[in-house]
């Protein structure tokens, strides 16, 4: 079975850091570029950050570029979002997803579906 699992999110102040995990299992992430998501209450999900399938291209969207940081660990079959400077817009549920993104476009992941998420929020 074809699964990406996301963890690491929390509750963290303004300006605080998180690290999100994107885990796959029943399939190698190697082939394949991966993209971080999030859906915030109320609007749609939306691409954050892609990182190509030899990591040597990632892409942000605007509101994140220079704050967040995308990585994969080949060994690990993981890609990490490092995610600094924390702001409350940042409060979301966090996707990750395989071959659904490529540079600046992001869609529907064509390689397995999307999983539950993990809960950032960014409060006081």
């Amino acid at each position: 079975q074809l699964q990406l699992v996301e963890s690491g999110g929390g509750l963290v102040q303004p300006g605080g850091s998180l690290r999100l995990s994107c885990a796959a299992s029943g399939f190698t992430l190697d082939r394949y570029a991966v993209g971080w998501f999030r859906q915030a209450p109320g609007k749609e999900r939306v691409g954050v950050s892609c990182i190509s399938s030899s990591g040597g291209r990632t892409n942000y969207a605007d509101s994140v570029k220079g704050r967040f940081t995308i990585s994969r660990d080949y060994a690990k079959n993981t890609v990490y979002l490092q995610m600094n400077s924390l702001k409350s817009e940042d409060t979301a549920v966090y996707y990750c997803a395989a071959d659904a993104c490529s540079g600046t476009n992001y869609y529907s992941p064509r390689l397995g579906s999307w999983g539950q998420g993990t809960q950032v929020t960014v409060s006081p």
